[in-house]
């Protein structure tokens, strides 16, 4: 493709700027059906300190072929370091976008994670929408090598990792290796949310940018995870970042 995001330094991450949700979903699947070769990965302020933390994470973070924005505090470093618009892309909207394309230019998907339960209401509702689905497998599975070439035989085009990081982001740097021309994405919790399993954050809240405080108070257990935005904005305010 012609357009090459911008990448910019956070953290220790080199993000890419990107205009628009629709122009990373159109820069991952072509009008003619063809993929982004290679692996993404949403970075967030959670996933940007235990970069800072894990040099290992760091450097596992940054071989992702496609790292965008998912995440207010990231969007607010690029914009004051490029000094223009940089829009947030939030990962479960951008995995329903991809999923949309991906049904109208009939690319196939595999669906790895979540439970076995959650996993076939997601089969179920993307077959419902047109997608052409040729492989689906929990995120209980036994043995990774064997999934692997499953997802080789399948003949998939795209491959959604459901597992949470830094587990999803381990598993497809594995996959990718034997499926170099597929597009591998982590998508965390999103089928749990596409499910309606797990309540998204209302509108206003998302509106606001606080869906991470949304879910501190749906989820109290979560408040040892968010103590990293204090320092990710600790940081922020001391231009470390």
């Amino acid at each position: 493709m012609s357009f090459q995001p911008e990448v910019v330094a956070v953290g220790g991450i080199g993000v890419m700027a990107f205009a628009s949700m629709q122009q990373l979903v159109d820069y991952i699947i072509h009008d003619d059906g063809s993929v982004f070769a290679g692996s993404a990965v949403a970075i967030n302020p959670e996933k940007v300190m235990k970069a800072q933390q894990d040099a290992a994470i760091r450097q596992m973070l940054n071989q992702a072929e496609l790292r965008y924005a998912d995440g207010m505090g990231v969007v607010k470093v690029m914009r004051k370091k490029l000094g223009r618009q940089v829009q947030r892309v939030p990962g479960c909207e951008t995995w329903e976008a991809l999923m949309h394309k991906a049904a109208a230019k009939q690319v196939p998907v595999f669906l790895i994670g979540a439970k076995a339960a959650v996993l076939q209401q997601t089969r179920d509702k993307l077959v419902a929408l047109g997608v052409p689905v040729v492989g689906a497998v929990d995120g209980y599975f036994k043995d990774q090598a064997a999934l692997i070439e499953q997802i080789a035989a399948s003949k998939a085009k795209v491959v959604t990792v459901a597992m949470g990081s830094p587990r999803q982001e381990q598993f497809i740097q594995q996959a990718k290796q034997r499926c170099p021309d597929c597009y591998f994405m982590g998508v965390g919790g999103t089928y749990d949310v596409f499910t309606g399993n797990v309540k998204r954050a209302p509108a206003l809240w998302c509106k606001l940018n606080l869906e991470w405080a949304y879910r501190l108070v749906d989820q109290p257990s979560r408040i040892k995870r968010q103590w990293s935005l204090v320092e990710y904005l600790w940081l922020y305010v001391r231009g470390k970042l």
